[in-house]
This record gives C-alpha cells, structure tokens and sequence, in this order.
C-alpha cells in the first residue's frame, strides 16, 4: 500500500526525457474576412510528426487591455454592459482596444476615462496574457490603475453604452466566487491584481 504522506510520482518513465512538441511549419496562409476589431486566417500547416496538412483559423485582432481600477477608498470601478455574444448585461473591468502607436498604459488611461469617466493616478503593469492560444495571437495587457477619481461623463459611443458600479474590494471575492463577473479574461487580470496586491507593491 502507497504511504499517504509519500508525494505523488509519475508513473510515465518518459516525463523526464520528452522532448516539448515541436512547431508545426505553416505551408500557405489565406486572409479569409476583415470583421471590424478583428481578420480571419486560414492557414495550411505541416504536421511535425507526420508530414500530413491540416487547415486550421487563427483570428487576429490589435493587442487589448484591461483596466483593474481602484479609487483611494478601495473600491472597484466596473462597468455593466450588453455583451453581443452572450446576448447578456455583464459586469466587468473597463477594457478595451490598444490603439496603433498607444503603449498599454496610455490605452488604459483613456479607456477608463472613456468608459468610467475616472481619471487614474498611477497605472502599474500587471503583465500579458494571451486570451486564447488556439484561435488568438493578440496579447491582452492587464493594468492596475490606483487612485482613481470620477473627473467626466462617459463617452459611450453609438455601438458601446456602459454604467459604473463601485464595488468595495473586500466584497471582490465573494462576487467572483458568485460568478457575478464572468467574463474570464476579467477574472484572470483581477487574479493577477490579488497576486500584486498582496505583495510588497
């Protein structure tokens, strides 16, 4: 019988010595459709292991990002807004597209603004992360914005209508846990965020 305090080991003897997959070789690329935010590929690849082609989409869009945004109070400032694919009012991070030429924290400023209608007084990276790997090849840049003060009115345009809600930071857990905020690259910057909260800053 296994001693319950040993540590699990694998029991696949190759672990150790397997190589990480290699690359697949792309063979032809085609541009199929220009949606607005976003193009879509289709792309030829070559299997590494054996030589066989397969068609496979690649979707891409401009870089993103996402705004944890935090007044001097310690409370979040969210968005609710009509969500096109899920066909639902979500509660959400303020976010958005990085425009050519902005760096993430440029963008981020001027999203929140735009959205929230709050000013930031200091943006900190919280670092990138790829929102899908098997369709996107974008990165969303995730910002924690401190000391946040409502200075405007939002600036929704014609396609986009957003309301704030401020939520008290302690309160944040309870509401993740209660999928009150579903929106999963939301939930991964707001992970990041309790990450960097929680060390030294």
């Amino acid at each position: 019988m296994a001693d319950p305090d040993e540590p699990h080991r694998s029991t696949n003897t190759n672990a150790s010595t397997e190589a990480h997959p290699p690359a697949w070789r792309v063979l032809d690329e085609e541009h199929l459709q220009h949606c607005k935010v976003f193009d879509v590929h289709r792309a030829t690849m070559e299997s590494p292991q054996t030589g066989d082609s397969h068609p496979f989409f690649r979707i891409e869009s401009p870089e993103w990002v996402n705004i944890v945004a935090l007044t001097q109070d310690e409370h979040l400032v969210l968005v609710r807004q009509f969500r096109h694919g899920s066909r639902v009012v979500t509660l959400e991070i303020p976010g958005g597209l990085v425009d050519p030429g902005e760096d993430p924290a440029t963008a981020a400023a001027r999203e929140l603004l735009e959205e929230t209608g709050y000013r930031v007084g200091r943006l900190e990276s919280l670092g990138s992360i790829n929102p899908n790997p098997a369709l996107f090849g974008n990165r969303v840049h995730m910002q924690v914005a401190l000391d946040c003060e409502q200075i405007a009115e939002i600036k929704n345009d014609s396609t986009e209508h957003t309301t704030v809600e401020l939520l008290p930071l302690t309160r944040l857990r309870d509401v993740v846990r209660e999928i009150g905020i579903d929106h999963a690259l939301a939930v991964a910057a707001l992970y990041a965020f309790e990450i960097w909260w929680a060390s030294d800053r």
